[in-house]
């Protein structure tokens, strides 16, 4: 049922709200709900590679935070919705996960990495105007949304953590700037 409700809540971002943020003419609403909790767009960042517009990003966390170490340490939950504004193709998304994951986590635990093998075989093209999406939910783990669709769900936090920490760690896949606005700032 969590899993049905994170598949409704990434279709309900599809709609544009009276109170939302914009970049790169993407809309992404203020708030959205998980499960009984609201969640408040805590910034939208645009992911560039080699000056060409990925996807533009979106965190939404129970309580908006600048600050990296205390979003890791929130135990809420939180989602990260990506929008894509050019198609990417499955191998080169997956490389970036796994170079994320090397760049950003510290200790990388065989169980760890196994869950990055595993969020890999979910990952398929996305299209220009797709969405992806990570909803959290402490009592379920993290739910992976492609285009709408549920790809699966992966336990544990620590694996929401590694993959928030892609964006938001020491090394961010898309760059310091990036990192500056999705956690809040210009």
């Amino acid at each position: 049922m969590k899993r049905l409700l994170s598949a409704v809540l990434l279709a309900l971002l599809c709609l544009t709200p009276a109170m939302a943020a914009e970049l790169a003419d993407v809309t992404l609403p203020d708030t959205v709900e998980v499960g009984a909790r609201k969640l408040t767009l805590n910034g939208i960042a645009l992911r560039e590679k080699f000056i060409v517009d990925v996807y533009v990003a979106g965190l939404y966390l129970t309580e908006k935070s600048n600050d990296p170490q205390a979003i890791l340490a929130n135990e809420g939950p939180r989602m990260m919705v990506m929008h894509f504004v050019r198609d990417v193709d499955a191998k080169a998304i997956n490389e970036a996960w796994i170079d994320g994951l090397e760049a950003n986590v510290g200790n990388v635990t065989p169980e760890l990495r196994e869950k990055f093998v595993e969020l890999t075989k979910m990952m398929t093209d996305v299209k220009k105007g797709q969405e992806m999406g990570f909803v959290y939910d402490p009592a379920t783990g993290t739910d992976v949304m492609i285009a709408g669709r549920p790809r699966g769900g992966i336990p544990g936090k620590d694996f929401a953590d590694a993959v928030l920490a892609t964006w938001i760690g020491p090394k961010p896949g898309p760059g310091k700037s990036f990192k500056q606005q999705i956690l809040g700032g210009k």
